[in-house]
């Protein structure tokens, strides 16, 4: 049996007096206090994760580009340095191996230098297929893995900007959205991107593992006056579910492909090279039917929906919820899930979600459920 691992931060948990549970590999906290609390806190001040359990993966060298173009259905040429996009790892099949950010760092040796994040509990499976199609395309790349190196930290919720500023980083030296950048935060070397998984403003900050509990340490304190909170594992799902983000291995796996997923708005039309699974997707772009697509729902009364439950329609089984729960912010029961596409699924469509041996009423809505205002 694999040994559970620790992220640099597990002490400060501790000290923090977190529940610890097994995910993907890794004992993670789940939650400090209330995990409804911890959802509003991110949502009206700001929150601190650990998110040391997921993988980076830093790919450089003279065919980078070209390495990554045949992997990831984004056009990652028009990726300009110091930019991020969402994209994912596509199989022969076109289903996703997992979804992920790619970040376009400055140059290594004169060659692109990408930074991938991926998922924890897939970062085995992609280091393999990632080094499979460079030894099987003889690509001039250099795959350097991570992941055990460096500590992540995630600062979220609409007070991260002014938490930042007070460790040095001025407003205008922070990276915009979906923008990363190597500066310092105090004394610590770090690269912060303004990325999240929680539908909040805020940002990802990476370090390394030895400088990370300092790093936390420093960031709870100067937050103190603006309503900081450690958040836990179970506020980030309810966060990231409120904003309608994907969970690998709930809501996409491989044998789903990102048209069914709803990820249709981060698949480039006019991409001219090949990837993996790119006839299958383009045609599913071009109006092949579905058998499957992910749908939001609402419930309509004060049941709650949870992963696995069946979904119906005129007392017909028509699909299976993926994701579901309490919306603490929105104030709702709301759940994804694939429903096939014989049904009707536009937004105000009626569904049913069996709970214990009972259907239950829920309405097709628009995703996300929640949206916050936009800054930089």
């Amino acid at each position: 049996m694999e040994k559970i691992k620790r992220t640099p931060l597990y002490e400060e948990h501790l000290k923090l007096s977190a529940k610890m549970v097994p995910f993907g590999g890794w004992e993670m906290p789940l939650q400090y206090g209330s995990i409804i609390d911890e959802h509003l806190t991110v949502r009206n001040y700001a929150g601190l994760f650990d998110v040391s359990h997921m993988g980076e993966f830093f790919i450089s060298g003279t065919e980078t580009i070209n390495f990554l173009q045949k992997l990831v259905p984004q056009n990652i040429a028009k990726l300009a340095v110091g930019k991020a996009v969402y994209s994912q790892l596509i199989n022969q099949n076109g289903g996703i191996i997992d979804d992920l950010i790619i970040y376009r760092l400055e140059d290594k040796d004169s060659n692109p230098n990408f930074l991938l994040i991926v998922n924890a509990s897939r970062i085995e499976n992609d280091l393999n297929w990632i080094e499979f199609n460079k030894k099987n395309g003889q690509f001039e790349v250099e795959i350097e893995n991570k992941s055990d190196e460096l500590a992540m930290i995630a600062l979220q919720g609409p007070l991260a900007t002014e938490i930042i500023q007070e460790l040095g980083l001025s407003k205008e030296d922070q990276p915009t959205r979906f923008s990363i950048k190597e500066t310092k935060l105090n004394s610590f070397k770090v690269l912060i991107s303004h990325t999240g998984y929680t539908g909040e403003d805020g940002f990802e900050i990476i370090i390394n593992n030895e400088d990370a509990p300092s790093l936390w340490q420093e960031l709870l304190s100067k937050g103190q006056g603006y309503g900081i909170k450690p958040i836990g594992l179970g506020a980030r799902d309810t966060l990231r579910l409120e904003a309608a983000m994907l969970l690998y291995g709930q809501d996409m796996t491989e044998k789903t492909t990102p048209v069914e997923a709803s990820l249709s708005w981060s698949i480039p039309v006019d991409k001219e090279e090949d990837y993996y699974g790119k006839d299958i997707i383009l045609s599913q772009l071009s109006g092949k039917k579905l058998d499957k697509i992910l749908v939001g729902f609402r419930m309509l009364d004060k049941s709650i929906p949870r992963h696995d439950y069946e979904i119906f329609k005129d007392d017909e089984k028509v699909g299976c919820v993926t994701s579901g729960g309490i919306a603490p912010f929105v104030g709702a029961n709301i759940g994804l899930g694939y429903v096939n596409t014989d049904i009707p699924t536009s937004i105000g469509s009626k569904i049913d979600i069996s709970i214990r041996g009972k259907l239950h009423p829920a309405e097709i809505v628009k995703r996300p459920f929640y949206t916050r205002s936009r800054r930089a």
